[in-house]
């Protein structure tokens, strides 16, 4: 620790003055030592703070590893839908390929043990991070439907112990020994093993989320762009200040992803003309393939019920890559449904950073529990994501989303899609304090948002 700029201009001053008098000789050992108790004062707080940072990494490990443990109970009478595919859990082909295709989301959560965030002394995430974690694994998703093939499923996950969810037995799944073994060794054989190419390009997109501050979407470079949004580390971040940090951390990237854009919906418009102007290059070259993010407000303090019809068929598109979500103060990321549960992968569990120089590894990157929460406990402040690879595929993401959120008559559509572009004047005078206002028809009401998760304002 340095001491401080007083003790030193006093320590500058005596080396330069072998002549000075015995009082001035004194002053400057005085100021030398209390600049050294200011120093011993610095790291006794430098040392509190790493001190709480590591019992509340503990906590988290104790608190989330438990619960980690718990089976989520899942039933064989309705089918599981996650990210646009769903699964007949009385058939045992579909029930493993969905433990599978679970196994293989990547799986980001809080770390301890890693360098400094920028313009702190934390080397935790443990407490506030989780919006940002869940955001990683929203972009992570992403990233996987970009790189890689459809249908690419980790080898690791081979591992998954069968009792890792807790099915109930209330209905015969209707096949007999027979059927169900030969249906067990053709399922095996399919993606049993990743092939180089995948293993390397699974690896690279973890580095890419590692936690140090050379990583594009690690944990330090995301803080530090969320500065230009009035955040540091420490702080809570919505899953709207979220969406545009991702947006700027691909921009950035673009060495290593050139030809991948974001697109920010704003103010619960998707407009087309500016998704376009993003995507489109000259010929002969295709489209940019584009990630869309839409901040949404679902209801005021809760969810409203209305919208979870919408939310189901949304997460039933195979264009939808996971909503940055949770419940109020607890960012959840949601992948799936069941019933009038939604699916999720939980980042509070605090685990050591991993070195990613080598060959690292995999297994704390993928969960193989999966978990359920009620519909009723979601927050209703959420960033949902979508993926189109082409323009085909994102005329169709057009058509298929636009016909998910109209699904209710009871309320206004989640989102719109518009053609045209953003009015930058309309986005420059929209306020950004913590009330949100719900239009209902004619009547407009004040609704106050503090315990949620986010801070934005709708019209």
């Amino acid at each position: 620790m340095k001491p401080s700029t007083s003790s030193a201009q006093f320590v500058g001053q005596s080396t330069a003055d072998d002549l000075m008098d015995d009082w001035v000789f004194f002053s400057t050992e005085s100021a030398v030592s209390q600049g050294l108790e200011d120093s011993r004062d610095d790291q006794e707080a430098e040392d509190k703070g790493r001190f709480k940072d590591k019992l509340v990494s503990a906590w988290n490990s104790v608190k989330y590893g438990w619960t980690l443990k718990q089976k989520s109970k899942f039933s064989k009478r309705s089918p599981v839908f996650m990210l646009g595919k769903s699964y007949e859990l009385k058939d045992e082909v579909d029930q493993q390929h969905f433990r599978w295709c679970f196994a293989s989301l990547l799986w980001f959560t809080y770390r301890r043990g890693f360098r400094p965030l920028p313009g702190s002394s934390l080397t935790t995430d443990s407490g506030w991070g989780c919006v940002l974690r869940s955001s990683q694994m929203l972009l992570a998703q992403g990233l996987l439907l970009h790189l890689m093939s459809p249908g690419c499923t980790w080898s690791g996950n081979q591992r998954v112990v069968k009792d890792d969810m807790d099915l109930m037995h209330s209905v015969n799944d209707g096949f007999s020994s027979s059927e169900r073994e030969s249906k067990r060794s053709r399922h095996l054989s399919w993606g049993s093993i990743l092939d180089r190419p995948v293993e390397s390009t699974h690896r690279r997109i973890l580095r890419w989320f590692a936690d140090n501050p050379t990583a594009p979407f690690g944990i330090h470079r995301l803080v530090e762009l969320g500065k230009s949004s009035g955040k540091k580390a420490g702080d809570w971040y919505g899953p709207s200040i979220a969406a545009h940090i991702l947006r700027k951390a691909v921009e950035a990237a673009v060495v290593d992803l050139p030809n991948l854009v974001v697109y920010v919906a704003q103010d619960c418009t998707i407009y087309l003309q500016d998704v376009r102007k993003l995507c489109e290059r000259p010929l002969p070259q295709h489209w940019k393939s584009v990630l869309i993010l839409v901040p949404v407000r679902l209801g005021g303090q809760d969810l409203n019920p209305s919208y979870i019809t919408s939310v189901k068929k949304l997460l039933m598109l195979e264009c939808c890559i996971g909503i940055i979500g949770g419940k109020p103060k607890h960012s959840l990321f949601f992948v799936g449904f069941q019933d009038d549960h939604l699916l999720y992968l939980d980042p509070h569990y605090c685990q050591p950073t991993v070195d990613v120089t080598n060959n690292f590894p995999l297994e704390s990157f993928h969960c193989k529990n999966p978990r359920k929460m009620p519909f009723s406990r979601m927050d209703p402040s959420c960033t949902i994501g979508f993926y189109a690879k082409g323009q085909m595929e994102f005329e169709s993401l057009c058509a298929s989303v636009n016909e998910a959120v109209s699904a209710s008559a009871e309320t206004y559509p989640m989102f719109i899609f518009e053609e045209g572009k953003t009015r930058e004047e309309a986005r420059a005078n929209t306020p950004t304090h913590s009330v949100t206002f719900l239009q209902r028809k004619t009547q407009l009401g004040r609704v106050d948002t503090n315990n949620s998760m986010d801070e934005f304002v709708l019209l």
